[in-house]
C-alpha cells in the first residue's frame, strides 16, 4: 500500500486530537507519520490493529487501537493541563505532548503487522521476534517524516525502552498515561482475558 491522501484523510478521522496541535505543519507531519507506517503495513487504518499493548497482551473487550492512542493523547492533555494550573511554572510543550501522544504507539503496524508476526515466530532466531519493538520502529517513522526528536524520543521511550534513558518532561506525561491507560482498563474488567 503506498501513502495516499485517502489513507491521510482515514487517519485525520481517527485521531481527530491532532486538530489540537496549534502549529500546522507539525500537524501534518503526525498525519503523515500514520499514514506512512499504515502504508508499510497490511492494515488500512489504525482501528484495525490489534487494541492491545503488545501483540501477546490482553486486547480490549471493547474499543479499537484508535481508542487508545485518543484515550492515551486526551488523558495527557488533561494531566498535562492540570498540574500546569496547579504549577504555572511547569514549562510542557504542549504542541510535543499532543504529537508525541498521538505518535507514542505509531510503531504498531509495523510490530502488530500479521504477516510480520508469522515470519518472526517462523524463524525467530533469523531477525527476532519481533525484530524491532513498536517503539524503536516508532522512532524510525517519525524521524522519516520530519517530525521533531523530540516527537521521536516519546514514540522511542514512552514503554520499557524509556528505562534506559532519560525521559523528556513530555514523554514522562505520555508514558504515565499510557500506563494509567492500560492498568485502569484492566483494574476496571474491561480487557479480555490472556
Amino acid at each position: 500500500m503506498s501513502t495516499t491522501d485517502a489513507l491521510r484523510e482515514t487517519v485525520r478521522a481517527e485521531l481527530t486530537e491532532a486538530e489540537e496541535i496549534a502549529d500546522a505543519g507539525l500537524r501534518e507531519k503526525v498525519i503523515e507519520a500514520w499514514a506512512t507506517a499504515l502504508s508499510g503495513s497490511s492494515f488500512g487504518s489504525i482501528a484495525e490493529i490489534r487494541p492491545s499493548g503488545n501483540p501477546d497482551t490482553p486486547p480490549l473487550k471493547k474499543g479499537t487501537q484508535t481508542d487508545h492512542i485518543r484515550g492515551v493523547t486526551r488523558l495527557a492533555m488533561r494531566m498535562a493541563d492540570e498540574l500546569v494550573a496547579m504549577f504555572p511554572d511547569l514549562k510542557i510543550n504542549r504542541d510535543i505532548l499532543i504529537a508525541g501522544a498521538i505518535c507514542h504507539d505509531v510503531g504498531k503496524p509495523w510490530e502488530f503487522d500479521p504477516k510480520n508476526q508469522g515470519r518472526w515466530r517462523s524463524a525467530p532466531r533469523a531477525a527476532g521476534w519481533p525484530s524491532i519493538r513498536h517503539p524503536g520502529y516508532g522512532v524510525h517513522i517519525c524521524l522519516s517524516v520530519g517530525l521533531p526528536e523530540e516527537v521521536a524520543h516519546i514514540a522511542g521511550g514512552h514503554s520499557g525502552e524509556g528505562e534506559l534513558v532519560v525521559r523528556s518532561l513530555e514523554n514522562t506525561v505520555v508514558n504515565a498515561a499510557d500506563y494509567a491507560f492500560w492498568r485502569v482498563l484492566e483494574a476496571g474488567g474491561l480487557l479480555a482475558e490472556g
